[in-house]
């Protein structure tokens, strides 16, 4: 299975790209003994429309652009379900053991997301109920994807 992040807007050098690749690039070690055979990062500019539903409706039409027919998506939005490290790793393991060939996270700009990438979704997870930029919810979600594989394969890394 491929997972691919789609994100709205475009992480610069520094200090939250170093981090979100570290955890991308152990996910991707530790994942491929998993059946997580790839982990990809596809980045969209933010819109440019002057009303931020226009800008949003925008954005969603990149994104699911970017997104495989037969994806299953899942939009990253504050008003989501949350859940624990324990139970997103468990739902990496029941799209894998699906057959799923691609779960796409979506990541969407500072208006959220448009209604035509909401409705493509089949669900939506949150970091918390605050609002997060997308560089943080970038590092967030390589780290719980990198801890996911690691609870997984019962590597030592998790420890709650």
């Amino acid at each position: 299975m491929r997972i691919l992040i789609a994100a709205v807007g475009r992480l610069k050098a520094g200090p939250e790209r170093d981090l979100a690749d570290r955890y991308l690039d152990r996910a991707v070690k530790t994942g491929r003994p998993l059946g997580l055979n790839r982990l990809d990062v596809r980045e969209i500019s933010e819109g440019r429309a002057v009303r931020p539903d226009d800008r949003k409706a925008e954005e969603a039409a990149e994104l699911l652009a970017l997104i495989p027919a037969d994806a299953e998506v899942v939009v990253l939005d504050e008003g989501g379900r949350s859940t624990t490290s324990e139970g997103f790793a468990d739902f990496i393991a029941s799209a894998r053991d699906r057959g799923v060939a691609d779960l796409v996270f979506a990541i969407g700009g500072p208006d959220g997301h448009g209604p035509a990438l909401k409705a493509r979704a089949k669900s939506t997870l949150a970091f918390g109920a605050m609002t997060w930029p997308h560089q943080i919810v970038r590092v967030l979600l390589a780290e719980q994807i990198y801890r996911a594989t690691t609870i997984l394969s019962g590597h030592p890394y998790h420890r709650a």
